[in-house]
C-alpha cells in the first residue's frame, strides 16, 4: 500500500518532486548525489529538472545525462565549495550556472563558519532563482545587455573596522548581511524587530521584489494601478522609514497590509506582498506535486475549509483559485506545526485588500509571461 502510494506520487508530472533516473529514488532539490545508487545528480536550469549523471568517456571533465544520449554537463564551479548543485552544459563558456553568475561578492571562504553561511545563503538564493525561472521573469547579469539594471548579489560580512552591512536593494544589487545565515542571529533580529516570520528565503524574496518594482512598475504602464492599491511611492522614503521605526505600525494594520513593515512605505508594501506571492506560488506548487488534499469532514463552515490542489499554480490564470487553495492548506499545515510544538507555518491573516494586491501582482506577472512568449 505504502509503496503503491509512493509510486503514484513520483509518477506525477511535477517539478518539485524529483527522482533518480537510474534507480527512481526520490531526490531533494539540493541533492548532488543519489543516496541509493550513488549516481551523481544535479539540477538542470534550462529544463527545471534533476538530471542523473555518469562520467563522459569522451570528456574527462564532462558528465552525461544517462537518460539523454549526447547531453553532457559539468557542475557549476561553486560546487567545489558545496554551495551549488546546478549544471552547466559543457559547451557553455561560463564556469558558473545561471544562479551563481549573479554573484558579485561572496563571503571570505577561508573559514568554515563563512563557508557554512554561504551554503545557507545559496540554498535560499537558488530556490528564489527557481521561482523566477518558473515565472519567466527577466533575469540577466548586470550590464549584460548594456542597460546597467539587472541583478547582482553581494553577500557581505561585518568586519572589525565597524562597517555596518545593511541587507537591502539598490538599483538591482541585492546586499545580504551574511549574519542572516546564522540561525541564532536571525532569531535575535526577529525578536528585536517584533517579527513573526523571518527566513533567509523570505529576505531574498522581499529584496528581489524591489528590483521587479523597477522592472514591472516603474518601467511599465501599471503605475496608476499600483498607486491605487499600494499608495503613492513619491512619499519621502527615508522619512517614512524613520517614522515607522519611531512609532511602529498602527494597531489595525492587518486590515490593509500583509505585515507591520508593509505599512512603512508603498515600496515596502509592494516588496512584502511580492515576497508572500512567491511564498504562495512555490508552496502550492510543492503541495500540487505531492497531490495534497485538505478535507476535514468534521468542520462544517461556509466557505468550507477544503482544497484539492490538483493544478500547478504557475499555470493558473484565475488568482481566486489560488487563494481558495492557499487558505485551507495554511490552516492544515499550521495545525500540523502546532501538533509538533512549533510556531505556525504561515503566521499571517490575509485580508481582502491584501488579496487584491496579490491579485495585481499575479496578473502583472502573468501578463509579462504571456507577452514574452509571443
Amino acid at each position: 500500500m505504502v509503496c503503491s502510494l509512493i509510486s503514484y506520487l513520483f509518477k506525477r508530472v511535477a517539478v518539485k518532486i524529483y527522482t533518480c533516473s537510474h534507480c527512481h529514488n526520490p531526490l531533494y532539490f539540493e541533492n548532488n548525489i543519489c543516496l541509493h545508487c550513488q549516481h551523481p545528480v544535479g539540477f538542470e536550469p534550462a529544463s527545471l529538472s534533476m538530471v542523473t549523471l555518469a562520467p563522459d568517456k569522451n570528456n574527462v571533465n564532462g558528465l552525461n545525462d544517462i537518460s539523454k544520449s549526447g547531453k553532457a554537463y559539468r557542475y557549476c564551479r561553486n560546487a567545489e565549495y558545496g554551495t551549488c548543485n546546478w549544471l552547466v552544459p559543457v559547451s557553455d563558456p561560463s564556469p558558473f550556472c545561471p544562479a551563481c553568475r549573479l554573484n558579485r561578492v561572496i563571503p571570505n571562504v577561508s573559514t568554515e563558519e563563512n563557508r557554512k553561511k554561504w551554503r545557507n545563503l545559496e540554498v535560499a538564493k537558488h530556490r528564489l532563482i527557481y521561482s523566477l525561472l518558473r515565472l519567466n521573469l527577466p533575469l540577466a547579469v548586470k550590464g549584460e545587455n548594456g542597460d546597467g539594471e539587472a541583478i547582482l548579489f553581494d553577500f557581505r560580512e561585518e568586519t572589525s573596522s565597524g562597517e555596518k552591512v545593511i541587507t537591502g536593494h539598490d538599483s538591482g544589487t541585492i546586499t545580504i548581511n551574511i549574519d542572516e545565515a546564522d540561525e541564532v542571529q536571525r532569531v535575535r533580529h526577529k525578536l528585536d524587530l517584533g517579527e513573526r516570520y523571518r527566513t533567509l528565503l523570505g529576505h531574498f524574496r522581499h529584496e528581489i521584489g524591489h528590483y521587479y518594482w523597477d522592472v514591472l512598475i516603474r518601467n511599465g504602464d501599471k503605475l496608476d494601478g499600483f498607486r491605487r492599491l499600494f499608495g503613492d511611492e513619491q512619499r519621502d522614503y527615508s522619512e517614512a522609514l524613520k517614522t515607522y521605526y519611531n512609532t511602529g505600525a498602527t494597531t489595525n494594520w492587518g486590515q490593509q497590509y500583509i505585515s507591520p513593515y508593509a505599512t512603512s512605505h508603498p515600496w515596502e508594501d509592494w516588496a512584502e506582498t511580492w515576497a508572500h506571492y512567491l511564498h504562495m506560488m512555490d508552496t502550492l506548487e510543492t503541495a500540487w506535486a505531492f497531490g495534497v488534499r485538505v478535507n476535514p469532514e468534521k468542520i462544517k463552515v461556509d466557505p468550507p475549509i477544503k482544497a484539492n490542489i490538483d493544478e500547478d499554480p504557475y499555470d493558473v490564470k484565475d488568482f481566486t483559485r489560488i487563494v481558495k487553495s492557499w487558505f485551507p492548506l495554511c490552516f492544515a499545515v499550521n495545525s500540523l506545526n502546532r501538533s509538533m510544538g512549533y510556531p505556525d507555518f504561515y503566521p499571517f491573516v490575509i485580508s481582502d485588500p491584501v488579496v487584491e494586491k496579490l491579485r495585481f501582482i499575479h496578473e502583472l506577472v502573468l501578463g509579462k509571461r504571456l507577452r514574452s512568449k509571443v
